[in-house]
C-alpha cells in the first residue's frame, strides 16, 4: 500500500468520491465528528459529502436539532449527531477540561464558579428560551460573576463540557445557545471502554485507512487510550504496514480511481484535519509552503488527493470570486475542471455567478 492508495481510499470513505448520503445528520454520524469552528465552511465541508443540498439546508438541519455544534473531543468546535454528543461528551470532556486547567487557574475559575454559573444558565434556558452568548453573559454579570471576555468564553466553554448548553438556532447572524437537555434525547451511558470502540470504530470506516496515531489526534484522547480503541476493534478491519506505521481501514475490492478535476476543500477539513501525518495530502514542499497554512488553516484546492493551491473566496450580491494561489504545478485537467468546482460551490451558498482570479506567489 502506498500514500496514494491511502488517500485513495480515504476519498471513497470520507464520500468524497461517491456519498451514499442525502441527510445531513446521517452523514455527521457517520463522520464521527467535523471540525466546526470555521461555521461557514464547516457547512460547505458537508455539502461536499452530500447529494444537491444547499447552505441553507445543512443550515436547517443544524438548526432543527439533528446535528450539535458544540466543543469536544479536541478543545474546538464539532458538529456531532444528536444520537451521539452524550457519549461522546462524556468518553472525551474530562481530557478536554485536563488540558483547560492551566488557564482555568489563571482565570480563577473552578468548580464553585462552574457550580453557581452552570446553575444559572441552565435556568436562563429551562422554558426552552435560546439565548445569545451576550444575552447570557449579560444575566451572569449580573449575578456577580466577573466576566471579561476571556472569563466568559470559558464559562460558556465549560457549560458545553458539562452538558448544561449546545447550539440553538441561528438569529439571523447570531448564534444562540438552548438548554442541553432539551435538544439531546436521553441514553443509556456507554461504559468507557464500549465508548472508546465506539468512538475508533466510527472513525476508522469514515477516515481509515489511517493510525493509533491519527485516532489520538482526531479524538484528543491521549495516546494510551486511543490503543484501547483501537486494540477493541482491529479485528474489524484489514491492515497494512506502510513505512514504520501500521494502517487499519475497510477493505475494498479494488482500489477508488482518483479524478483528475479539481476539488475545492474548506480549511478544517477532515481529509487533512482528521489525520495527525498529512503526507498523503500533500507533498513536503506544499506543507512547508506558508500559504498552505499547513493543509489545515486555509482553504485548499485538491488534485487527485493532493494539494496543489489555496484559495480564497470574496462574496457579493449574486457572485462569488475565488481567487487561486498555486502551490505547486496544476495538472491541465484540472484547470479546465475548475470552473466546474466553482459553480460546484457557487451553487451551494446560493451564488449565480463565478469569477476566478490567479495571484501568482
Amino acid at each position: 500500500m502506498t500514500l496514494s492508495d491511502i488517500q485513495a481510499l480515504r476519498f471513497a470513505n470520507q464520500q468524497i468520491l461517491q456519498t451514499r448520503f442525502t441527510d445531513p445528520a446521517a452523514l455527521v454520524a457517520w463522520m464521527g465528528a467535523v471540525q466546526a469552528q470555521d461555521f461557514a465552511m464547516a457547512k460547505w465541508a458537508l455539502g461536499l459529502r452530500l447529494k444537491k443540498e444547499t447552505d441553507a439546508s445543512v443550515e436547517k438541519a443544524i438548526d432543527a436539532g439533528g446535528i450539535i455544534r458544540t466543543h469536544i473531543m479536541r478543545p474546538t468546535w464539532h458538529f456531532v449527531a444528536k444520537e451521539d454528543v452524550r457519549w461522546m461528551t462524556d468518553l472525551t470532556a474530562p481530557h478536554v477540561i485536563r488540558l483547560a486547567g492551566t488557564m482555568y487557574r489563571q482565570l480563577k475559575l473552578d468548580n464553585a464558579v462552574f457550580n453557581i454559573t452552570n446553575d444559572l444558565i441552565g435556568k436562563l434556558l429551562a422554558d426552552g428560551d435560546e439565548l445569545t452568548r451576550e444575552e447570557i453573559i449579560a444575566e451572569v454579570n449580573k449575578a456577580g460573576i466577573e466576566t471579561d471576555n476571556l472569563r466568559a468564553t470559558h464559562i460558556m466553554f465549560q457549560a458545553e463540557l458539562d452538558k448544561v448548553i449546545c447550539n440553538g438556532a441561528r438569529r439571523g447572524k447570531k448564534f444562540t445557545y438552548a438548554l442541553f437537555d432539551r435538544k439531546v434525547p436521553a441514553a443509556t451511558v456507554l461504559p468507557r471502554e464500549e465508548a472508546l470502540a465506539a468512538l475508533a470504530k466510527r472513525y476508522f470506516k469514515s477516515h481509515g485507512p489511517a493510525t493509533i496515531q491519527d485516532f489520538a489526534w482526531w479524538s484528543g484522547l491521549p495516546v494510551s487510550d486511543a490503543k484501547l480503541g483501537f486494540e477493541a476493534v482491529r479485528g474489524d478491519f484489514e491492515t497494512a504496514k506502510v513505512r514504520e506505521w501500521e494502517y487499519i481501514f475497510t477493505g475494498y475490492s479494488e482500489l477508488p480511481v482518483m479524478p483528475s478535476k479539481a476539488l475545492l476543500i474548506p480549511p478544517y477539513d477532515e481529509l487533512t484535519v482528521g489525520y495527525a501525518d498529512r503526507r498523503a495530502a500533500m507533498d513536503d514542499a506544499v506543507a512547508q509552503n506558508p500559504e498552505s497554512g499547513n493543509g489545515i488553516f486555509k482553504p485548499s484546492m485538491m488534485v487527485k488527493g493532493k494539494i496543489v493551491a489555496a484559495w480564497r473566496r470574496t462574496e457579493k450580491k449574486d457572485l462569488v470570486s475565488i481567487e487561486i494561489t498555486p502551490l505547486a504545478k496544476i495538472p491541465a485537467s484540472a484547470e479546465r475542471s475548475l470552473q466546474a468546482a466553482g459553480a460546484s460551490y457557487a451553487r451551494f451558498i446560493g451564488k449565480k455567478n463565478i469569477v476566478f482570479e490567479r495571484n501568482e506567489p
